[in-house]
């Protein structure tokens, strides 16, 4: 979800790709608005190029632990093989089988491909334009999107993504919502089996995946963009919504309750 300099892009834009397609959502709805050029690349300095592969090893990390998790709780808790996906780190742009995706529509799964694409330059924003710096607020970036995987081995996602042109769209949105704080909720279990078995995770860790997930919630996503908030058009849920699904998943760490975001309004 990294904003680049494009040509004929805005913030504004941008912004509202990042509202629609942050987390997940289906890069093929924004297509029609995603920027098509960019400026001409330019070299990377030393300590760029320094900084881009210490952060590629980080993701690749944090994508190995996932893996670990989940395919041990996988088929505890779901009876099924876990099939991890694959890690696609790209910049600029990048066609995925779910379609074209410019960096500004930040990462997002593919489930189609049942692949995970970041743009590493996505963290500088997280840290500058949404006020959520830490390496932990990363991983929860990156466990929200294996969220989104796990969903879509479950058959969660043709589900959610039937309804869609069968329904008033704010209707469907609601749907859309539930669905991301699943992810959250996912996301905190992962975080949940990582405190207990790795004993990496302390305070510090934990507030920074919380202040990453209230950074990015609807209400302060259309604050930001157009200076009110319309509930109707929610997609992925409030700032309050997103990080108290991701507390919940951190403190039962039982990815069986992960139905209760779309039957209930609270934990």
């Amino acid at each position: 979800m990294a904003a680049p300099a494009f040509v004929g892009g805005s913030l504004l834009t941008l912004l509202i790709m990042f509202a629609m397609l942050f987390f997940g959502a289906d890069p093929r709805q924004v297509a029609a608005i995603a920027p098509q050029a960019g400026p001409p690349r330019v070299a990377k300095s030393p300590a760029k190029q320094k900084a881009d592969e210490e952060m590629t090893k980080f993701v690749k990390t944090v994508l190995a632990d996932n893996e670990d998790v989940w395919g041990q709780l996988f088929p505890k808790a779901f009876n099924a093989r876990y099939s991890p996906p694959k890690l696609v780190i790209f910049e600029k742009a990048v066609q995925s089988a779910c379609g074209m995706a410019s960096a500004a529509a930040g990462p997002f799964y593919c489930p189609l491909d049942k692949k995970v694409y970041i743009d590493l330059a996505f963290y500088d924003e997280l840290k500058r334009r949404f006020g959520a710096p830490g390496d932990f607020a990363q991983a929860y970036v990156i466990a929200h999107e294996i969220g989104h995987h796990v969903q879509n081995q479950l058959g969660i996602s043709a589900k959610v993504q039937s309804l869609q042109g069968r329904m008033p769209q704010a209707e469907y949105n609601k749907y859309s919502v539930r669905m991301e704080l699943q992810a959250d909720f996912l996301a905190g279990v992962w975080a949940h089996h990582v405190a207990r078995y790795a004993g990496i995770l302390d305070e510090e860790d934990i507030y920074e995946a919380v202040n990453a997930a209230q950074a990015i919630g609807d209400d302060r996503i259309q604050a930001q963009t157009q200076g009110y908030v319309v509930q109707e058009a929610f997609t992925h849920g409030t700032s309050e919504q997103r990080a108290r699904w991701f507390l919940y998943g951190l403190k039962t760490g039982d990815p069986r309750l992960m139905d209760r975001a779309f039957e209930v309004d609270e934990p």
